[in-house]
């Protein structure tokens, strides 16, 4: 028999407990009540995810067509390259890595900020498409696609990932997709950033913008669960997280070191690149509640890089388009005649 939740029982009291339908399919459901969050942050991020919308059919990436014909034949192929390095990880993020933290979730309000992030996971894959589509030829495509499949150092990357992701221990799983998010996926982005310093696939840059924006949100909110789970933990514990995570995170620095020397070297950007792995794994452990790993000195990013990354720097929409970093969403109202009468 299922027993019912007493008149008296506080239902804000009850949703403490992690929701038991997930592994008792007799457990009655609970309607997630946006009015009582458990965790403050939830709401706050939650809110931030949703502001930050954005398809991208909205960005005008055809007005790239001229930039994009202006670049040499190494210089594509090195960009297709990278935009499917990205899409590998963000469709490993989207279908395993954001879903598989849902099993974890101590209350409804996690459970639907995970699905959230694993829908943009899905969009920013969809958006390299998009890029591919516009600006390049099936071959081409093929040809970038075939490579990263072929990639054996892009397939250990999600491999280790994997690992964890279908591992029994939900702090690793964190751990690990924050790694991911930062040291794994964000120096993919150096290139259309470099683009962008020299005024290059402006438009691109721009909707690269927007997924570095929603980046910094999946990090930030993967580090702060995983920082109050840790918490709660033993010292012995929080001593062995501690080490797994200077592992993995060795283990993910060299196959990143590898493949960015592939990827980036026939533009001799390799170097480059790869101080911008350090500072955005350094960008990893501080979400995760950790110290730097690499020195300032090891991690710096030149300055056209950083004034790239910045939302507004190099903004190129239009009024009329309703994209860019500043991504806003039109509103349609129907007309009358009296609307034609001046």
């Amino acid at each position: 028999m299922i027993e019912k939740l007493a008149e008296s029982t506080p239902i804000r009291a009850a949703t403490v407990t992690p929701p038991r339908y997930r592994v008792d399919r007799s457990a009655r459901l609970r309607p997630i009540d946006w009015n009582k969050p458990i965790d403050e942050k939830d709401l706050e991020v939650w809110h931030r995810l949703t502001a930050n919308f954005w398809l991208p059919e909205k960005v005008p990436l055809a007005n790239d067509l001229s930039s994009w014909n202006s670049l040499s034949q190494q210089e594509k192929d090195t960009t297709l390259r990278v935009f499917t390095g990205l899409t590998m990880l963000d469709t490993l993020q989207a279908s395993v890595g954001e879903i598989s933290q849902i099993q974890d979730a101590k209350t409804e309000h996690e459970e639907a900020i995970y699905t959230n992030i694993a829908f943009m996971q899905a969009v920013h894959a969809r958006s390299y498409s998009s890029i591919f589509s516009t600006l390049s030829n099936s071959a081409d495509i093929n040809k970038a696609y075939r490579w990263v499949i072929n990639n054996d150092i892009a397939q250990k990357r999600c491999s280790l990932a994997l690992e964890h992701y279908y591992g029994d221990d939900p702090l690793k799983r964190k751990a690990t997709a924050t790694l991911v998010s930062s040291l794994l996926l964000y120096p993919g982005f150096y290139l259309p950033l470099h683009w962008a310093a020299r005024g290059k696939l402006m438009n691109t840059s721009d909707m690269i913008r927007l997924i570095l924006r929603d980046k910094a949100v999946h990090g930030y909110y993967s580090g702060y669960k995983y920082q109050r789970g840790l918490e709660r933990q033993s010292a012995g514990r929080q001593e062995e997280m501690r080490r797994f995570v200077q592992d993995i995170s060795d283990e993910f620095y060299e196959l990143e070191v590898a493949y960015t020397k592939e990827v980036y070297a026939p533009l001799g950007l390799d170097d480059d690149a790869i101080r911008f792995v350090r500072y955005n794994c350094n960008k990893a452990f501080m979400n995760l509640g950790y110290e730097e790993k690499f020195s300032l000195e090891d991690a710096v990013v030149k300055p056209e890089i950083l004034a790239a990354l910045a939302p507004d720097s190099t903004e190129t929409h239009d009024f009329f388009s309703g994209s860019g970093s500043s991504y806003v969403m039109g509103v349609a109202e129907d007309t009358d005649d009296s609307d034609w009468d001046f």
